[in-house]
């Protein structure tokens, strides 16, 4: 399973083509977490200022893209070669923020 971090607008602008974030532009791929926590830190991180913020779970297995781990021998993040293809998506959960704005946990969104 990958998450991958994402401001709700983005997700939900174009629900009829495959989900292509600029980072697939400008990076080549879609940077993806290897685990909630990871995701968390992301959120907690370059999305600090985001307040709705979603974490898509994604299906490495249902994808049509090329998956690559990479990273350092600590930590290693998948990367999505390609455009994540929303049958793929399995879950959608929402970044719980408390009240200082610290992502602190994931859950269910409706």
């Amino acid at each position: 399973m990958l998450f991958h971090v994402v401001p709700v607008d983005e997700w939900t602008a174009d629900v009829d083509r495959p989900y292509a974030p600029a980072s697939l532009t400008t990076d080549g791929f879609v940077h993806c977490s290897p685990d909630g926590p990871a995701a968390l830190a992301i959120a907690n991180g370059p999305f600090r200022d985001l307040p709705d913020l979603l974490v898509l779970l994604i299906d490495e297995a249902a994808l049509g893209s090329e998956v690559r781990w990479e990273g350092s021998e600590d930590m290693l993040f998948p990367h999505v070669y390609g455009p994540i293809e929303r049958a793929a998506v399995t879950g959608v959960l929402a970044v719980r923020r408390d009240t200082d704005g610290h992502a602190r946990e994931l859950t269910p969104w409706a």
